[in-house]
């Protein structure tokens, strides 16, 4: 049995398809100054053949997979267009004589260490992005084939080290029942696309892609993060009959659609929003019931420029996302950038500790020009729909204070200039640092709503940095501490009649709801195939059940008697 982490859900069984790396070996001697021109020329013929594959696999994800899916490959052909990112490949040839895919390789690696030490999911899958385009422009330039998942002989369970946006875009999947792969987390690529496909996916297996063989008997069980390799009879029967009461399972959620989130006395009603990075995911968003948008990422218009956007691009994204969900809410974050995400157009300092560093709101009160302009732009996008407005990584009353001066400066601007706004658009923040849970009766005096952000939350509190794989057991979302801060700040919001959501990822987790709902949070946001897991949970429970699940858990000592706990609730009510 190998144990993973559980990256979407149900049960499947097949034989295994072991998808195998072709081992590159670059050349890293330096070339001779002669044959510059031969590695610009071999660069070059590596960029369109990637290209004319690139648009190939496009036209095949948009009629299999939807306008979408296909989106992310205007992405890669838009890496592969890059001026500043392919320039500075061929400055490498030239000024440091190395190879082709040598200098692909060490440029490829600076943007893929730069995105995998962000913190937003979003801007963590754009790492993904350009390792998939570098390794393919890479094979193309050293004329290695590349493999692929689209003509399948039959139904089968893929076996990979990891797979890539292009191998699960190419892959038939009439004829892949489920991942399991070496590498990989919750946010990586192949866990939201699975999670997309609705398939069950099991990955950061370790080493399974060297250990299983084609052909193996393999279950991939995507609730619990087990694979079995060539299981005994029993143990198939056995996981044929727990894959039939998922299905069932599956099918009972899919009338959850669009009946309310509320407990089964109907004595509380919530509201289950989900989280979004671009206009794409309206969609996905509305297709799983979605309430509104608890949380729309605004990064991505600044990402993969040298620009900085100006205020009509942006006006027109969150328009087109107000009126996509409109009357329901739409709340947008305002930048949540700066430290670990860097910008070319703007000049940022090196930082130790960069998660503690000049970023989010930091940034935009020392840059209140850049700011005004996001902020107007959302404004005159509220004439629109029904949007509010979140500040991120708030600490105290000042900062928010001095963020709101500037949102009324550009205000009165759009008065003046007769531009229509929504005059009673309402205004909060996220709470995701320990201050500002303490001390959110303060807060709660001059914000509309508080959204938690739990993924910030929990890693200030408990000092665990969530990217680092020696403490990753340490970060702990029911942590005492953690809920304690949480009904800290649900509390201080009721007493000031004002309502508290939460945006993190715990939002999503079923395991977490009957906590949540008891302690009374107002609105969970999360990704959107989580809602209907979430909504099951909170329908099968009576409110005084949950205030009584919330009560017990606030008093236990350690996360494993509160999870435990838990556990039995969700088998009780599936």
């Amino acid at each position: 049995m190998y144990q993973g982490i559980a990256a979407s859900p149900g049960i499947e069984i097949g034989k295994a398809f072991v998808l195998k790396e072709v081992e590159i070996k670059i050349e890293t001697a330096n070339i001779a100054e002669e044959k510059i021109v031969g590695e610009i020329k071999r660069l070059e013929e590596g960029i369109a053949k990637s290209r004319e594959q690139l648009i190939k696999i496009r036209e095949k994800a948009e009629r299999e997979l939807g306008k979408d899916k296909a989106q992310i490959f205007d992405a890669h052909i838009m890496v592969l267009d890059d001026p500043m990112f392919m320039d500075e490949i061929r400055e490498k040839i030239k000024s440091e004589r190395i190879t082709a895919e040598n200098a692909i390789s060490q440029v490829a690696k600076k943007y893929v260490d730069m995105f995998n030490s962000m913190e937003d999911e979003y801007l963590k899958e754009r790492a993904a992005d350009i390792k998939d385009v570098s390794e393919r422009l890479i094979k193309n330039v050293l004329g290695i084939p590349i493999q692929s998942l689209a003509d399948l002989a039959e139904e089968v369970i893929v076996i990979a080290r990891d797979l890539t946006p292009s191998d699960t875009a190419q892959m038939d999947k009439e004829k892949v029942k489920a991942f399991a792969t070496d590498m990989g987390g919750r946010t990586s690529h192949t866990a939201i696309m699975a999670r997309s496909l609705e398939i069950p996916a099991v990955v950061g297996l370790g080493s399974i892609s060297n250990e299983v063989s084609e052909g193996d008997t393999v279950i991939v069980d995507g609730n619990k993060g087990i694979v079995l390799v060539n299981p005994s009879e029993d143990t198939l029967r056995q996981y044929n009959e727990l894959k039939l009461e998922y299905q069932r399972y599956k099918e009972e959620l899919k009338k959850l659609k669009d009946l309310p989130a509320e407990t089964k006395d109907g004595k509380r009603r919530v509201e289950l929003a989900a989280n979004i990075g671009t206009p794409k995911d309206v969609k996905g968003a509305l297709e799983h019931g979605a309430e509104g948008i608890g949380l729309y990422r605004t990064e991505f218009l600044y990402m993969d420029r040298e620009t900085l956007p100006d205020e009509e691009e942006q006006f027109q994204a969150y328009k087109q996302v107000a009126e996509a969900m409109n009357p329901r809410p739409v709340i947008i974050r305002t930048l949540d950038i700066g430290g670990d995400k860097k910008l070319p157009f703007l000049e940022m300092p090196e930082e130790l500790n960069p998660f503690l560093g000049w970023r989010a709101i930091r940034m935009c009160l020392d840059n209140p020009e850049l700011f005004k302009v996001q902020l107007r732009a959302i404004l005159r996008a509220s004439h629109y729909g029904n949007i509010k407005i979140m500040y991120p990584m708030i600490s105290s009353l000042s900062e928010l204070r001095r963020a709101n001066t500037i949102l009324e400066e550009a205000k009165d601007e759009l008065r003046r200039e007769g531009i229509p706004f929504d005059e009673n658009l309402e205004v909060g923040i996220m709470v995701e640092i320990p201050s500002a849970a303490i001390t959110a009766d303060i807060l709660a005096k001059e914000v509309d709503f508080f959204s938690i952000g739990t993924n910030d939350l929990i890693q200030y509190t408990l000092a665990v940095d969530r990217m680092n794989e020696k403490i990753a057991n340490l970060y702990e979302p029911f942590h005492p501490a953690v809920l304690r801060l949480i009904k800290n700040v649900i509390d201080a919001s009721h007493r000031a009649g004002k309502w508290t959501g939460m945006c993190g990822e715990m939002a999503g987790d079923p395991l977490a709801a009957p906590i949540l709902l008891g302690m009374g949070l107002d609105e969970f946001s999360m990704s959107a195939t989580s809602i209907s897991q979430v909504k099951k949970v909170i329908r099968s429970l009576t409110f005084e059940q949950a205030k009584q699940i919330a009560d017990k858990a606030l008093e236990m000592e350690s996360p494993a008697e509160i999870k435990e706990m838990l556990n039995k609730v969700l088998e009780e009510i599936k």
